[in-house]
């Protein structure tokens, strides 16, 4: 069977019972989860944020589990990290935790590897695997 295809992700929202958020933070996901996509996953959606606090209108998200609009969200991270608003703390269909969802031991031993490659290359005056751009 095919994957279905959804053009938007408020069409991808209609279709789901879940809405899992793993995308990386820049301009074109910057609240790409907004109060429209939020009402189109429904009273029984959930919607899990394992990516960038950007990626989910923060104040849209408090107002759809305050209201129903949702059903409940798991959050391991937030829009202005560390800080987690006590809108979202007093919520009864929320669980949030504190930026751990990466830290496994495979995650991490991919981590120490990427530095090692990266000081080799540095010390060797090679191209750096992961360059930093200038600001």
């Amino acid at each position: 069977m095919p994957y279905a295809y959804f053009p938007t992700l408020r069409a991808l929202a209609r279709w789901a019972d879940a809405l899992v958020v793993a995308v990386r933070a820049d301009d074109t996901t910057r609240h790409a989860v907004d109060a429209d996509v939020l009402q189109a996953l429904g009273p029984d959606g959930h919607v899990v944020n394992i990516a960038r606090g950007s990626a989910i209108d923060e104040a849209a998200l408090i107002a759809a589990l305050q209201n129903g609009v949702i059903a409940g969200a798991g959050l391991d991270v937030y829009e202005h990290e560390p800080v987690v608003p006590a809108a979202l703390a007093a919520l009864d269909n929320v669980v949030l935790t504190p930026h751990v969802g990466g830290a496994t031991r495979e995650a991490h031993a991919a981590m120490q590897a990427l530095v090692l490659q990266n000081l080799v290359a540095f010390f060797r005056g090679a191209p750096l695997p992961t360059p930093v751009p200038a600001a």
